[in-house]
C-alpha cells in the first residue's frame, strides 16, 4: 500500500461552461466531454489515500492559471498548480511575478506548455522558448514536459542547456505501450535521465496502453524503464484524473502503480508516491 498522506503529481479540471476543451472530440472521448471539478475528486483521491494533489493545466490561454490558483486558494486538496504562460512573450518573468501576487499564486509551483502540439520537433531549442524557460528557472518553478516520444531528444539538449532548471517528463513521455514497443522510446529516456535536473511522472500509462485490456504486468516494462534511468527519489506517482476514466478509475491507477512497483523498499514507495512530488514542487 502507498503511504498514508500520498500525494498525486498530476491531474486536471475543467469546466466546459466556462472554457471549451477543444481536445476533447470524437466519440473515444466523449466520456470525459463533461465538467469534472475538485468536488468530483475528493472523494476518490480521499478514498486512495491521497492527501495532496498537483493541478496541471489543459489548455494554452492565461486565463486558465489564475482560475487554478484560485481553486488552489480555496482547497484543503490542491497543494500546487502547474500553470501556463506563453514562453516566447518577452515578458515572461513580469507575468510569473504577477501571478505570484494573485489569490493562490503561493501554491505555483510549474510551468507547462503542449509541446506535443508542436510540429517544430525542436520547439523546446527555440531561443525565445530557451529565454522564457530561463524565466521559469530564475522564478524557482519547475518545467513540465508533456512531448511524444520524438521530441524527447530536444528536451534532453534543453535539460542540459539549463541545469538550474529542474525539468518534469509528463506520462513517462507517452510511450506506444499498446504497440508493445520500448524501442526508440527507452534509448531516449536513459538519455533524459543522464541530466540529473531531471524528474519523471509514473502517470498515464493506462491511457498510452490498449484502454480495453491493458494489465498492470503489461505496464511494467515501461515502469522499469524509468525505474532504472531515473531511480525513485526522481520518480512520483500522478493519475491524470480524468483523462484516466478512459481507460480505468482513480483506483485502478493507484493500483497499477504500486503493482509496478512493487519490487521497491518501503522508503523507495514513500519517494514514488509523496516525498519526490514534494521535493521538486516544494509544496
Amino acid at each position: 500500500m502507498p503511504p498514508l498522506n500520498a500525494v498525486d503529481a498530476h491531474h486536471h479540471i475543467w469546466d466546459l461552461s466556462v472554457r471549451d476543451q477543444d481536445w476533447i472530440t470524437g466519440p473515444a472521448l466523449a466520456p470525459i466531454r463533461r465538467n469534472f471539478t475538485l468536488d468530483d475528486l475528493a472523494p476518490e483521491a480521499h478514498a486512495a489515500g491521497v492527501t495532496a494533489t498537483v493541478l496541471v493545466q489543459t489548455v494554452c490561454v492565461p486565463e486558465e492559471t489564475p482560475e487554478f490558483l484560485a481553486a488552489a486558494h480555496g482547497s484543503d486538496l490542491v497543494a500546487g498548480v502547474v500553470g501556463w504562460t506563453d514562453l516566447t512573450a518577452p515578458g515572461v518573468a513580469d507575468t510569473l511575478a504577477a501571478l505570484r501576487e494573485l489569490p493562490g499564486g503561493d501554491r505555483l509551483v510549474g510551468i507547462r506548455h503542449q509541446v506535443q502540439g508542436e510540429p517544430d520537433p525542436r520547439w523546446l531549442l527555440r531561443p525565445d522558448v530557451q529565454r522564457g524557460l530561463a524565466a521559469v528557472a530564475e522564478e524557482g518553478l519547475a518545467y513540465d514536459l508533456v512531448v511524444l516520444p520524438h521530441q524527447l531528444p530536444a528536451a534532453a539538449e534543453a535539460a542540459e542547456l539549463l541545469p538550474h532548471l529542474t525539468f518534469v517528463l509528463d506520462h513517462l513521455g507517452k510511450p506506444p505501450i499498446a504497440e508493445g514497443a520500448l524501442e526508440p522510446w527507452a534509448g531516449h529516456i536513459r538519455a533524459l535521465a543522464d541530466r540529473p535536473n531531471t524528474v519523471c511522472k509514473l502517470s498515464g500509462m493506462i491511457t498510452e496502453a490498449d484502454w480495453d485490456s491493458w494489465t498492470a504486468n503489461g505496464l511494467r516494462p515501461y515502469a522499469d524503464t524509468v525505474l532504472d534511468a531515473f531511480g525513485p527519489g526522481r520518480l512520483m506517482f500522478g493519475s491524470d484524473w480524468p483523462v484516466c476514466r478512459l481507460a480505468g478509475t482513480y483506483g485502478e491507477v493507484l493500483d497499477a502503480a504500486r503493482v509496478v512497483t512493487d519490487g521497491l523498499s518501503q522508503d523507495e514507495r514513500d519517494e514514488v508516491f509523496a516525498a519526490t512530488a514534494r521535493r521538486v514542487y516544494g509544496l
